[in-house]
C-alpha cells in the first residue's frame, strides 16, 4: 500500500469497508454523497464512472480498487485536486484526526495510487465531423437525410435540417384552456416555454392516446420553436435525391395535401414516406396564438435568443444511454433477421448487411462495450462513416435526438485507457442526475480495425449479391 506517515498534518478519516484510513486533509476539496455515475466501458479497473459535481465533470475512482481489493460498497466521494478534480469513492467519512489519532492511521498517498491506476494521461484529441469528408469522394451522390415517424399508423418524415431535436414526452404538460384539438399545451425546455401541437390533429388524422413511445419533434415554424407530438419514432434515412419526388399537382387540391411537400420511395418503392413541410402545418389562427403567447411570456424562445447547438442521436446499450453526433449518422436501420456471416472476422463483427445496395460490415457495439450481445425487438443498426469505412453498429434501441446547450457539454476526463478514448465528451441532459457519454465517431474503430474491415468489405462486395 502506498502511504506516507505524517503524524503532524491534519488527516481526513474515512473507511473502506471496516478499515479506518486517512489522507492529507489539505488535498480535500469537499466530501459529497455518491452521485449518479455515467459508467465508461474499457476504463481502468478502479474507475467507477464520471459524475457532475458543482458543474464540473469529475472522474470517480474506487479507493478499494486502488488498494488492490475487491470493490466495496461506497456511500461518499472525497473530491481532491490532481491535474483537475478527482473523486475517491469510500464507504464512509468519519471526520478529522490530529496528533496521536492521526499518527495511528494508515495514510494513503493519493497521487501515487491514482498515478498507478491511470498511468497514461493523454492529451485529448479534438472531435471531428466525419460525414462531411465522405461527401468529397469522387462518386458522391447527393443525398437527403430524413427523420421518419409514425402518426395514426402512417409513416411521415421531416428533413433532418428542419428538426431542432426530438424529446421524450414528459409526464406533466401545462394544458391550454379553450384550445382547439391540435393545441395540447406547453412544456419547459432549456429554461423556455415550448408549445405542443398534435401532428395527427394538424393532419386531420385520428388522434391516438399518448404513450411511453410518443415523442416530441421540435421544429421551427416561422420564428417559433414548436413541439409536434407523434406516436413513435421510426428511423433515420439517408436517401438519394433521385428517390424523392414532388407531390403530383393533381393531389394538391386542399389544405391537408399541401402540407406534404414530397414523397420518398424506400426499399424498392415498397415503402413510401410522406415528407412534411413544417411551415405549412399550422393555419393563421394557431400562428397568431403562438405569437400572442410569445408576447405574454418573455421566457418564450425567439429566433434572436435561441442559438442552435450540436445535435446528438441517443441510443441505449443495457441500462445506459450514449450519444453520437448526428452529423456522423448516415441512417438508422432495423436489424435484419439474419446477417451474412464473414469467415475469420473478429468476434465483434456479426456479419454484413445490404443497405440501399451497399454491403457494410455490422458490428455488435454492446460486445465491444461490455462483452455482451444485443438481441431485442427494438434493436437497431446505426450506419455511420468511420474514416474511409461505412459500418453499421448494432445497439439495443435508439431513443431520441437532443440538442443540449453548449454549457451542458464538457470534455470527458482523461482516463488513461485506449478503449475509453472513444468517449470524448459528456453531456448533462436533465441537470446533474442524467449524464450521457458522447462518442467520438473517429474513435469507434482503430486504424488496424478499419483496415481489416475495409479488406473484408471489399471481399464481401464480391461474394454477396
Amino acid at each position: 500500500m502506498a502511504h506516507a506517515p505524517l503524524p503532524d498534518a491534519r488527516t481526513l478519516k474515512f473507511c473502506v469497508d471496516a478499515e479506518q484510513l486517512g489522507m492529507d486533509a489539505s488535498l480535500v476539496r469537499e466530501v459529497v454523497p455518491l452521485p449518479p455515475l455515467a459508467r465508461v466501458p474499457h476504463a481502468p479497473a478502479a474507475f467507477m464512472g464520471v459524475a457532475q459535481i458543482r458543474g464540473a465533470i469529475v472522474p470517480v475512482l474506487s479507493v478499494a480498487s486502488l488498494l488492490g481489493r475487491d470493490r466495496s460498497a461506497s456511500e461518499r466521494v472525497i473530491v481532491t485536486e490532481m491535474d483537475g478534480p478527482i473523486g475517491l469513492a469510500v464507504t464512509a467519512v468519519s471526520g478529522m484526526a490530529e496528533g496521536d489519532e492521526a499518527a495511528a492511521l494508515m495514510r494513503i498517498d493519493v497521487a501515487t495510487l491514482v498515478a498507478g491506476a491511470v498511468p497514461d494521461r493523454r492529451a485529448r484529441r479534438a472531435a471531428s465531423v466525419i460525414v462531411a469528408a465522405s461527401a468529397e469522394t469522387a462518386d458522391t451522390v447527393e443525398t437527403i437525410t430524413l427523420v421518419a415517424f409514425a402518426v395514426a399508423g402512417q409513416e411521415f418524415a421531416f428533413p433532418l435540417a428542419a428538426i431542432d431535436e426530438v424529446l421524450r414526452l414528459p409526464a406533466d404538460i401545462a394544458r391550454m384552456p379553450h384550445a382547439d384539438a391540435a393545441t395540447l399545451g406547453s412544456i419547459a425546455v432549456q429554461g423556455a416555454v415550448l408549445p405542443l401541437l398534435s401532428l395527427a390533429a394538424l393532419l386531420a388524422l385520428p388522434v391516438a392516446p399518448m404513450t411511453s413511445r410518443s415523442r416530441i419533434v421540435v421544429v421551427r415554424i416561422g420564428n417559433h420553436r414548436v413541439g409536434l407530438v407523434v406516436d413513435e419514432m421510426r428511423s433515420i434515412e439517408r436517401v438519394p435525391e433521385s428517390s424523392v419526388d414532388a407531390v403530383p399537382q393533381v393531389l394538391n387540391r386542399g389544405k391537408g395535401e399541401s402540407r406534404i411537400q414530397a414523397i420518398c420511395r424506400l426499399d424498392g418503392a415498397s415503402r413510401l414516406l410522406s415528407v412534411l413541410a413544417p411551415d405549412q402545418l399550422v393555419n393563421e389562427t394557431i400562428t397568431a396564438q403562438l405569437l400572442q403567447r410569445e408576447t405574454r411570456d418573455k421566457d418564450e424562445m425567439t429566433s434572436g435568443t435561441y442559438e442552435r447547438g450540436e445535435r446528438f442521436l441517443l441510443f441505449r446499450i443495457g441500462d445506459q444511454s450514449f450519444g453520437l453526433p448526428i452529423d456522423a449518422v448516415q441512417e438508422v436501420a432495423l436489424l435484419p433477421p439474419r446477417l451474412t456471416p464473414l469467415p475469420k472476422a473478429p468476434p465483434f463483427v456479426e456479419g454484413v448487411m445490404n443497405v440501399h445496395g451497399q454491403i457494410i460490415p455490422v458490428i455488435n457495439q454492446a460486445h465491444r462495450f461490455n462483452g455482451s450481445s444485443v438481441a431485442s425487438a427494438k434493436s437497431r443498426v446505426i450506419v455511420a462513416r468511420v474514416g474511409e469505412l461505412t459500418a453499421g453498429f448494432i445497439v439495443e434501441a435508439v431513443s431520441q435526438v437532443v440538442e443540449p446547450p453548449a454549457s451542458a457539454i464538457r470534455e470527458t476526463p482523461e482516463l488513461g485507457s485506449e478503449g475509453a478514448r472513444v468517449f470524448d465528451r459528456v453531456a448533462s441532459l436533465d441537470g446533474e442526475d442524467s449524464l450521457v457519454l458522447i462518442i467520438s465517431p473517429q474513435e469507434l474503430l482503430d486504424r488496424a480495425e478499419q483496415d481489416f474491415l475495409l479488406a473484408l468489405d471489399k471481399k464481401a462486395a464480391k461474394q454477396t449479391p
